[in-house]
């Protein structure tokens, strides 16, 4: 099984359209795939109930099918930071709230499974725990989703030094170009390469160009939110690799697990 957490470095940085896009890399190769997001801020009321447009995405590309509560288990309807939302909404919002759900889906024992930060690495849970602490608790190898804009270099670089300073591997980083009137677009993505894979030893799993939004065609038309105007996670899955993850987790299964030998 390999499982790994999602962070970017920043909001707005991609994480959803690299997170559907892994998986839907994943099906191709006939593997079975879940999604996690833990918590979500800016929900929608839906006759369903409070509703995510990232959840919902990541929903469309879970094999076999999940209930949304399984994904999304604390949904929260302000568009603002998800300590402040659960605030003012008085929705508990800590590690434990987090955690069981996330160790429910985990043990369902899908081939690959992602579950999804909010914002960046250190997006505040509460007065004294941060999203970061989710990852530690459930040990998870992180993908590094880096929104390629000007100010991303700082941003990878820091998220990375962070990452490794709470004692999480990093098993892979992905640059998502999100603004495409990038000055020397090319020339910052080679420092990003230069920093974190030539020094910083993590394996990039792709380029993800500027693309052009489509409708977004989900199982959820009262969702109404403008950036649901989306690339689907197919054309996404185009521009990834998600083979560095999956031999990232052999090595550490063998690792856990190592073959009975002989010592004289």
């Amino acid at each position: 099984m390999t499982a790994c957490f999602v962070t970017g470095t920043d909001t707005d940085a991609g994480k959803t359209f690299i997170t559907t896009g892994l998986m839907a890399a994943a099906r191709r190769r006939g593997l079975t795939a879940a999604g996690g997001k833990p918590v979500a801020s800016g929900c929608e009321r839906t006759p369903l109930g409070l509703r995510n447009a990232d959840a919902v995405a990541i929903q469309a590309q879970c094999q076999p099918a999940l209930d949304y509560d399984a994904i999304n288990p604390i949904a929260l309807e302000p568009a603002i930071a998800p300590h402040i939302a659960a605030r003012e909404t008085g929705v508990a919002l800590s590690l434990s709230s987090l955690e069981i759900p996330m160790r429910s889906l985990l043990a369902r024992g899908a081939d690959f499974t992602l579950i999804e930060g909010a914002g960046g690495w250190r997006v505040p849970l509460n007065d004294q725990e941060s999203l970061s602490d989710l990852a530690i608790a459930l040990a998870l190898p992180v993908v590094l989703v880096v929104g390629v804009r000007l100010g991303a270099i700082n941003h990878a670089r820091l998220t990375l030094e962070a990452i490794r300073h709470d004692g999480l591997t990093v098993a892979g980083w992905v640059a998502n170009v999100i603004d495409p009137e990038m000055p020397r677009c090319q020339q910052n993505l080679d420092s990003l390469t230069e920093w974190l894979s030539e020094q910083g030893g993590v394996p990039c799993l792709g380029t993800v160009p500027w693309l052009e939004k489509e409708p977004w065609l989900g199982k959820a038309p009262w969702l109404q939110a403008p950036w649901l105007q989306a690339p689907s996670a197919e054309r996404v899955a185009d521009f990834l690799d998600i083979e560095p993850l999956l031999i990232a987790t052999a090595a550490t299964a063998a690792d856990e697990n190592p073959k009975p030998g002989y010592t004289e």
